[in-house]
């Protein structure tokens, strides 16, 4: 790793205002903790605004603005494959906001690296056969209700064909290569519930809302979901009973 890369990754480990001890860093950055002393006065007297001292940690007071980034050519290809995965297996509205962020990193690219980043990208392909686009429309309504705290109403066909209208908190979504899974609390049965998202007719977002702005929901969804041992929608089922 670079030192000005090494720097800038110090500052990121630093931004959150925790107190961060110089034996973690040299962990993370796999360099002795002379090193990383050297480089904390480094950025010190280039005006990074850093508390601490050797043998007790570090933190970066806040407010700081972490300064303008550049990618390594393995961090943009992760990028531009990730993009079109985004593309073809997530709503429509994420897929454009994907290509939207990678238009705007490309923008500044040096011309050498975006060709090479292009070449290497071709070489990805994304097909979205498995998940057509109608069948991922549902998840903007669900993102939308999971990032705002909004119950939703959906229109649910189990794998058995038996059909119902739910009421359901929008928790969290599991993608398991073929389909997605939303992980929700469903008002009809007064329980977490895991469904198909391609099985999803309809999803209207309500003025109802929900309190999950720690996770506390989400996380108890995953407890008891390894707890159960759930099957995984690779068979066709859910727990949508």
């Amino acid at each position: 790793m670079r030192p000005a890369d090494r720097l800038f990754q110090i500052i990121l480990m630093l931004r959150h205002g925790r107190i961060v001890t110089a034996r973690a860093l040299a962990e993370v950055l796999e360099v002795s903790e002379r090193t990383v002393y050297r480089d904390i006065a480094d950025l010190i007297r280039a005006g990074a605004p850093i508390d601490g001292e050797a043998g007790v940690g570090y933190r970066l007071r806040r407010g700081y603005q972490v300064p303008p980034l550049m990618f390594t050519a393995d961090e943009l290809a992760a990028l531009a494959i990730g993009a079109k995965l985004v593309r073809a297996w997530t709503d429509p509205a994420l897929g454009k906001a994907a290509d939207a962020a990678m238009a705007r990193i490309e923008a500044v690219l040096p011309r050498d690296l975006e060709e090479r980043i292009a070449a290497s990208s071709r070489r990805y392909i994304a097909p979205d056969c498995l998940q057509p686009e109608p069948l991922r429309e549902p998840m903007a309504a669900l993102r939308d209700g999971m990032e705002s705290g909004h119950k939703v109403r959906v229109a649910y066909r189990r794998g058995d064909g038996a059909c119902s209208e739910r009421i359901l908190w929008p928790l969290g979504l599991v993608f398991w290569g073929r389909c997605w899974t939303l992980g929700a609390w469903c008002e009809l049965r007064q329980t977490f519930r895991t469904f198909r998202v391609d099985r999803f007719s309809g999803v209207e977002r309500l003025d109802a809302r929900f309190d999950d702005r720690y996770g506390h929901l989400w996380a108890e969804y995953l407890a008891r979901a390894r707890e159960e041992g759930e099957s995984t929608p690779h068979s066709g089922t859910d727990r949508a009973g």
